[in-house]
């Protein structure tokens, strides 16, 4: 794969805090990558450095195998973002701002803008004024303006931030249309694990200015040691006796949680593996316990986050 976005290095102190230590990661074309952290991580920082507005003490940041500082109007000429919420002006319509916005770029044509309002599904809206737009409908648009031009890289810095359900999911879309059919890198930073988990090829990591870990999803979720455990769905008043029946067999440790539904019924998570499940649920049955349902917990990239920061994985 191509690789659009290479950091490598970054170091970054304002006064005597050392901020960004070592940074290093790369976005290739085609994929989105998500960027992680918890508050104060560095991540808006980095974010900054990578788009031109602030300069690191030491380290390199190339796009498109151009180094910024050196090269800098080619290189954010290849660049689209949106940091936190898209600025705009309310009294004109949205393609009024996306006609002004593409005047910062050359060659951008009438049908470009279209294309991009069709990309974003704002089409049928984009002549009412921005001051009507509800947020996602302002997002769209701060989407199409940041790809108007067609950069090869596209960075949204909390991108999701007051989206309702529903326009988060319209974000996502978009976003992946963008890198698996027209082969953009994206660089999305997020807070929201469980939309992150939905939308990223791949994450990185920050915690206290340094990457702990930069790994596709899917192997990220491997790496989590959290213990193999099932729900086991049981009436509400036999959940004392399935916990005792459990325990006598298998040890104190095999109960991990009970909870009760509305419907009278008792959600009991046990520790135990794959091909242990059939043994329990027929022990249980078989001392009339009666079960309604069986399922997996599955790792999620916030168990993988967690146990990332908090030193629970270690990282080669």
């Amino acid at each position: 794969m191509e690789t659009i976005l290479s950091v490598k290095n970054l170091n970054k102190s304002f006064g005597s805090a050392h901020i960004i230590k070592d940074v290093s990661f790369e976005v290739q074309a085609g994929e989105i990558l998500g960027f992680l952290g918890p508050n104060g991580s560095g991540k808006t920082t980095t974010i900054k450095m990578i788009m031109g507005f602030l300069f690191p003490d030491s380290g390199e940041i190339e796009i498109c195998s151009m180094n910024v500082k050196k090269e800098y109007e080619k290189t954010m000429n290849l660049v689209g973002g949106i940091v936190e919420n898209p600025e705009m002006y309310g009294d004109m319509t949205g393609v009024q701002n996306l006609e002004m916005y593409a005047r910062l770029h050359n060659g951008v044509t009438a049908q470009r803008i279209d294309e991009v309002l069709e990309i974003v599904g704002m089409q049928a809206r984009a002549k009412e004024k921005i001051k009507k737009y509800s947020l996602g409908m302002k997002q769209r648009i701060g989407v199409a303006q940041a790809i108007v031009h067609k950069p090869r890289l596209l960075i949204l810095d909390e991108p999701t931030n007051g989206l309702d359900p529903a326009g988060i999911k319209e974000l996502r879309d978009i976003l992946k249309r963008l890198a698996h059919e027209q082969n953009t890198a994206v660089l999305v930073s997020s807070h929201m694990l469980a939309e992150m988990e939905l939308m990223c090829d791949r994450v990185a990591i920050i915690d206290k200015g340094k990457i702990l870990d930069v790994k596709p999803i899917d192997e990220l979720l491997h790496m989590v040691t959290k213990q193999e455990s099932y729900i086991f769905e049981l009436d509400s008043t036999q959940t004392e006796q399935a916990t005792n029946t459990l325990t006598c067999v298998y040890g104190d440790e095999v109960i991990i949680d009970s909870t009760m539904s509305e419907n009278g019924h008792s959600f009991l998570q046990v520790a135990v593996i794959t091909d242990k499940v059939p043994e329990v649920n027929k022990l249980l049955v078989e001392n009339n316990i009666a079960v309604y349902s069986i399922r997996r917990i599955e790792n999620s990239l916030e168990d993988a986050f967690i146990e990332i920061t908090g030193g629970g994985i270690s990282i080669a």
